[in-house]
């Protein structure tokens, strides 16, 4: 089964991090995905640009408006996604557990519908 996993990052903790604890998660966010690619159950992973620099889309009655930035202001943000190749849910869990972002907000999983 396919699952995308969403990080979303608590952002006051972010901004308290230290540049040297920064680099620090990133070392490990780069063991962990070197990691779990060799074995298979990491297909891909990506880092998003900052939060501010989204744009939302909206299509209403026919009218599109688009707004800069996520559609709400919220403690945590989307920074990246990674997306798995795993048996079931419960490996879904175990490999996200291991994820060094995990400590910093959290992973959502979605399961991949197939068609």
């Amino acid at each position: 089964m396919k699952y995308l996993c969403l990080v979303l990052l608590d952002e006051l903790a972010l901004r308290r991090m230290s540049q040297t604890e920064k680099d620090q998660l990133d070392l490990e966010n780069w063991a962990f995905a070197e990691v779990y690619h060799d074995s298979g159950q990491l297909v891909v992973e990506w880092g998003l640009e900052r939060p501010g620099a989204a744009v939302t889309v909206r299509v209403r009655n026919g009218e599109l408006s688009t707004s800069d930035g996520p559609p709400a202001e919220t403690a945590e943000s989307l920074h990246g996604f990674y997306l798995l190749e795993v048996g079931d849910l419960n490996e879904a869990i175990h490999v996200a557990s291991r994820m060094p972002r995990a400590r910093l907000g959290r992973i959502e999983l979605h399961a991949i519908k197939v068609a």
